[in-house]
């Protein structure tokens, strides 16, 4: 896209990017950008917070005036405002998976699990009207046998036709992450993203889960269900940590 934005200047017309990664902004060089103190996967802030997120948009669009480049980068001072912990927020209480669980363990504890946030969930939904589950196109419920199959090593076809059974997975993974944090979310506190992320991967039987499935994945002969299990079902940073 650095690159997009030079061809694009040349016609007349001025650019700005959104910099999440400041030394890779420095490198590709782009004409403007505007870097953001955020998270990786939220280049304008915290979610349902427009006025902050005007903020960002409007500092960004102030620097297309600017024309005292070839390369211009501008630094977003305020931070997330929700990036501090909530002191006022505690997680769903949950059995918590043992260490060591089996996956027949886990698959198990998964589907109680999502029956016990059930009440939280639709809470969220009340209170939000929208959703971001539902990449698989099937109810919760089904999603997590769905991925309990795959736990209980028994490599479940799709149940969705034109979908491969490894890009089920990883949609399902993605319905579970959502899932259960909008329920984690759904009281009145506003955790941060670090605190949800905390609880999720090191508190939930659908954390462990997701582990699991990235070690049987990264093993797997299907090349596709290597590089989803790689890439795609858990966070760089979580990996490092739970390693």
């Amino acid at each position: 896209m650095s690159a997009l934005g030079h061809y694009i200047e040349e016609e007349g017309i001025a650019t700005v990017a959104i910099s999440l990664i400041r030394p890779q902004t420095e490198n590709t060089k782009p004409p403007r950008a505007l870097w953001v103190p955020f998270e990786l996967g939220r280049p304008f802030g915290p979610p349902s917070d427009p006025a902050f997120q005007r903020q960002v948009l409007m500092a960004a669009l102030r620097m297309l005036g600017r024309d005292d480049g070839p390369v211009v980068i501008e630094d977003f001072r305020d931070d997330d405002p929700r990036a501090q912990p909530d002191p006022a927020w505690s997680p769903p209480r949950l059995p918590q998976p043992p260490a060591g669980a089996t996956g027949e363990a886990l698959a198990s504890m998964l589907e109680a699990e999502i029956a016990l946030l059930q009440g939280a969930r639709q809470h969220w939904l009340t209170r939000h009207g929208r959703s971001t589950v539902g990449l698989t196109g099937l109810p919760i419920t089904e999603t997590g046998r769905y991925v309990g199959e795959w736990l209980r090593g028994r490599s479940p076809q799709s149940p969705r036709d034109g979908f491969s059974a490894p890009l089920m997975l990883r949609f399902a993974v993605d319905d579970l992450k959502a899932h259960h944090l909008e329920a984690g979310a759904a009281g009145p506190a506003r955790p941060s993203s670090c605190q949800l992320g905390d609880w999720f991967w090191n508190q939930t039987a659908a954390g462990a889960a997701i582990y699991a499935l990235r070690e049987l994945c990264v093993v797997s002969e299907d090349e596709r269900l290597k590089l989803i299990g790689g890439n795609f079902l858990v966070p760089a940073i979580r990996v490092r940590s739970a390693s």
